[in-house]
């Protein structure tokens, strides 16, 4: 078996961390051909000498030097040994293009992932998207993109490759809905009235998934899944009213798909993402054998589902609100969501707040529409500033 070469953009996040790690483990099928970071200078360092890709990068100009110190070479090299060594998005955007990568793990957290996935796509390279920020603020633009290219996205998102995966096993016009799943976050059982006084350190302890900063607040918000509502209305051409959400706080089973004959099919292991990284680098191939540890039923005592309490989390609500009205209202939602988390974990606002300031924002943005990229790019500018302005005002 040839081994297929991929590209990792996100890398020293946690699921470019896993890829590598899925990599590492099934090297006869895998080889990295390119890896892209941000800032983390030292992790990418250790990820090139230990995968020696063809090509690596940060997009943060400013955190070069310490790549080629990491490295040993002298700042503004362009070398290490076989590995080409690119600095900002205009050069990373390019090596996207020109890369041999014949998938492409897009795991860039937030919004700033969308350039990569569209320069992916545009080369003919597959997605195995990790970045549902991309379909949530420009679903309709990337689909189209990806069809006409013929480029196939595969989900990395536990609750989505679950979707994918049990898609494969029925006929066309036997969907009736999608059943998302969701953990409930650290903050479940805790009331609404104590989530003034959440703190950061609360916020990032998921009690089942190891993530980085933003998702997590995400999740402690339930803002994740409102997320996820968008992205399944897209990748899996669903109207937002068949896209149901349970609380399942054992993440078990990761999603569900209900058929129009009342059949239920769901998909379930233990929580670990290697299992949806594993099957999206070998789709439509041959699934890679012993990725995750075997469920023992036996030691699942239990699986409970509740439903959602839209007081307490009323994102979800939102994200329905968005997809039935204007085009630009999701990526009103995702960018206020984005400036909102980042303050909240710089203590600027409160974890109640994050809700404020998104349902604020959607008061003010939620009718805009756009249609281009520039237009795009120009209404979350807008989001972003009015957002920076809102926080000022409440910090005062």
């Amino acid at each position: 078996m040839s081994q297929r070469p991929i590209a990792i953009l996100g890398s020293t996040g946690s699921i470019g961390t896993s890829t590598l790690k899925v990599v590492q483990e099934y090297e006869e099928r895998f080889s990295v051909e390119l890896l892209v970071a941000g800032r983390q200078a030292e992790t990418l360092a250790a990820q090139i000498k230990a995968c020696r890709p063809r090509v690596a990068g940060l997009s943060d100009p400013e955190a070069f030097p310490s790549l080629c110190q990491a490295l040993g070479v002298p700042a503004g090299s362009t070398r290490w040994f076989d590995t080409e060594l690119l600095r900002g998005d205009d050069q990373i955007l390019k090596a996207i293009g020109e890369s041999r990568a014949e998938i492409v793990v897009a795991a860039v957290v937030g919004m700033a992932g969308l350039s990569g996935v569209l320069a992916a796509i545009d080369s003919g390279k597959d997605i195995a998207l990790a970045n549902k920020e991309s379909l949530v603020v420009a679903g309709d633009l990337v689909m189209k993109r990806a069809k006409a290219a013929g480029v196939t996205i595969t989900p990395v998102d536990s609750e989505h490759s679950a979707i994918f995966q049990v898609l494969q096993a029925i006929k066309p016009g036997d969907l009736g809905s999608v059943i998302l799943t969701a953990s409930g976050g650290p903050f479940l059982h805790t009331p609404k009235d104590e989530f003034r006084t959440i703190t950061p350190e609360q916020a990032l302890k998921h009690p089942k998934w190891n993530m980085g900063a933003k998702i997590s607040i995400d999740s402690a918000t339930m803002m994740n899944k409102a997320l996820e509502v968008i992205e399944a209305h897209w990748l899996f051409e669903v109207p937002s009213d068949s896209i149901e959400v349970i609380v399942h706080p054992q993440s078990i089973v990761h999603s569900m798909i209900r058929l129009v004959d009342g059949t239920v099919l769901a998909q379930l292991s233990v929580p670990d993402m290697k299992g949806p990284i594993a099957y999206a680098l070998t789709y439509p191939g041959v699934r890679a054998s012993r990725v995750m540890e075997p469920l023992d039923f036996t030691k699942v005592r239990e699986l409970t589902f509740l439903p959602l309490d839209n007081e307490k989390f009323p994102s979800i609500q939102r994200a329905r609100a968005c997809l039935s009205g204007a085009n630009g209202a999701p990526a009103v939602l995702n960018t206020a969501n984005e400036f909102a988390v980042s303050s909240f974990l710089a203590r600027a606002i409160s974890f109640e707040s994050i809700h404020t300031l998104i349902g604020e924002s959607l008061e003010v943005f939620g009718h805009r529409t756009y249609d281009s990229l520039e237009e795009l790019f120009s209404l979350t500018k807008e989001v972003t500033e009015w957002s920076r302005q809102y926080v000022a005002s409440i910090r005062h």
